[in-house]
């Protein structure tokens, strides 16, 4: 797993190169707060059951609120053989504070 900051990621977003899933892992509540366009929710819980869902072999940005879950949903796909994943230092409150300020925070 890989740490990336908020504006690492805006910048791979906004590149021409293959974008990367952006997983999302909080409640569904927070999800419908604020959230990256095109990301996917599967709530922390959710994911041992789901993790089928997604590509082992396809970059996953795993993002939650402050980096915490994220980076514990990492840690279990790793072991579960996925091995192209980053995680999001300081989560979706980082995107808020140094990419897009008008973005709702709680």
């Amino acid at each position: 797993m890989q740490h990336i900051s908020a504006i690492q990621l805006k910048a791979w977003l906004d590149s021409t190169h293959d974008k990367p899933l952006i997983l999302d892992v909080r409640e569904p509540w927070e999800y419908d707060i604020c959230k990256l366009d095109d990301s996917l929710l599967i709530p922390m819980r959710e994911v041992p059951a789901r993790a089928a869902e997604l590509d082992p072999d396809s970059d996953i940005v795993v993002l939650c609120h402050h980096g915490i879950r994220s980076q514990q949903v990492a840690y279990f796909l790793e072991h579960a053989g996925f091995n192209k994943l980053h995680n999001v230092l300081g989560g979706i409150e980082a995107w808020a504070k140094d990419v897009d300020p008008g973005m709702a925070q709680y």
